[in-house]
């Protein structure tokens, strides 16, 4: 297997996206520490990577508190005996019309999925420098991190800055052995669309399900994206067939936006 005996953390890891990614990784080799604010979610993916064979630890964070996250990596080590891979998935969404954005809101998206991304970056290179190997850094974008999405312009800015800080953390880090990459999924059905779609609704009027489907309907491939289709390319990077690879935001949208 490609990761086999390789230790890898992955935030968010409790539903969704995180989940697929923890299983997928689980599935290649690695041995997985699940990183999440719920507890009872994390147990119970914790036991669906027990199941294939694999390791797997619990540690519940808020990613954009800095202290946590150095801990989150500081456990993996202890528990897992090594760490070789983060995956920075947890992130959330906001659909709001820029005239409308309070502060709060933007203090709240941007601790998340700017600062906890960060955080992350940080606290796995200085984990790497210490145990004197290379390693993998996988960061969380999104189509929304290439297009500014209209209703989504404070989240496609975090999306964009995601991207900003993968490209300079590869300049920064490749004299060191590490890469920096990200995946950038379009319209995943997951929980954090079916809030997405229920926001679209309020402000628009438009029928519950309603907005989903009119982006579902706009993907070239026909269908919505399941979390295995964000896993297979997250496993990629995760890999040895990607050692040549960093600084890129690679699209996995099933063709919506083109680069």
């Amino acid at each position: 297997m490609a990761i086999e005996n390789k230790v890898a953390l992955v935030t968010g890891a409790g539903q969704g996206i995180g989940r697929g990614i923890a299983l997928r990784l689980a599935k290649d080799g690695a041995s997985v520490m699940l990183v999440d604010m719920k507890a009872d979610a994390l147990e119970a993916v914790a036991a669906e990577v027990r199941a294939l064979g694999r390791k797997a630890a619990t540690f519940v964070a808020d990613i954009s508190d800095r202290e946590q996250v150095y801990e989150a990596v500081a456990q993996t080590e202890r528990e897992l005996g090594g760490f070789d891979i983060i995956v920075n998935n947890a992130g959330i969404a906001q659909v709001q019309p820029l005239s409308d954005v309070t502060p709060e809101e933007v203090d709240r998206i941007m601790r998340i999925n700017v600062q906890g991304t960060l955080w992350g970056i940080q606290a796995a290179a200085k984990k790497f420098e210490e145990r004197k190997h290379k390693g993998k850094i996988i960061n969380a974008c999104s189509i929304a991190g290439h297009d500014g999405f209209a209703m989504l312009g404070i989240y496609s800015a975090t999306k964009f800055a995601v991207r900003a800080l993968t490209q300079a953390a590869a300049k920064e880090y490749a004299s060191r052995g590490i890469t920096v990459n990200a995946y950038c999924p379009g319209i995943v059905g997951t929980g954090m669309w079916t809030e997405i779609d229920k926001r679209f609704s309020e402000i628009t009027g438009a029928p519950v399900g309603e907005t989903y489907k009119k982006y579902v309907e706009g993907i070239a491939l026909g269908r919505p994206e399941t979390p295995d289709d964000v896993a297979s390319l997250v496993s990629y990077l995760a890999g040895p067939d990607s050692d040549y690879v960093t600084g890129q935001a690679i699209l996995i949208d099933g063709g919506i936006v083109y680069r």
